[in-house]
């Protein structure tokens, strides 16, 4: 599979294991997950066809490492906007992690800091580079620093999905500073 259908499988995977399962007539478990043949067969159905191994290929490859599957089932690994429990177990984080955003929202996130706005969690990086990237989706990245390790301490709790993204349910502006504003690369 070249990479612009390997994108464009992980683009309509992540719409409908995330946001829209009922658009493609698949239902998700309580915990996220659908059978592979369920998703297949919808896909079909949608004029979308996929193989098990096209969708082995883009669980395997894919650089954000969005999905797992497990057997015969298969899940966002985290990103819900629909009702899902991802049944991951509380964390403790390390001491610093990171927020990719644009100089543009940080009027509002000072005020309020991080909120999980249509989703179940704030996503946060375990690095700096990572949140360079995702900030750079929206404009010029701007990367704040969450006080992860105090947090914690004051009783906030993380998780962190399959593919090493942190999640909690909020950031309080307390708890964030800004490092830098990052030029595109």
């Amino acid at each position: 599979m070249d990479e612009r259908r390997t994108v464009k499988v992980s683009r309509f995977l992540s719409k409908h294991l995330r946001h829209e399962p009922d658009r493609l007539g698949i239902t998700l478990d309580p915990h996220g997950w659908v059978a592979v043949d369920e998703l297949l067969r919808a896909c079909a159905r949608h004029g979308f066809t996929l193989t098990r191994d096209d969708l082995d290929h883009v669980v395997a490859v894919n650089d954000k490492q969005r999905f797992t599957m497990t057997g015969d089932r298969i899940r966002a690994n985290q990103g819900h906007s629909v009702p899902v429990d991802l049944d991951l177990p509380p964390a403790e984080p390390p001491a610093h992690l990171f927020h990719g955003t644009v100089a543009r929202v940080l009027d509002a996130i000072r005020a309020e800091g991080l909120r999980p706005m249509n989703r179940h969690h704030v996503h946060l990086s375990p690095d700096h580079g990572t949140a360079v990237r995702v900030g750079s989706r929206r404009g010029t990245p701007v990367v704040l620093v969450v006080d992860a390790g105090a947090m914690h301490r004051a009783g906030h709790l993380f998780h962190v999905s399959a593919n090493g993204v942190w999640l909690t349910a909020s950031v309080p502006p307390d708890f964030l500073c800004l490092r830098e504003r990052t030029p595109p690369a």
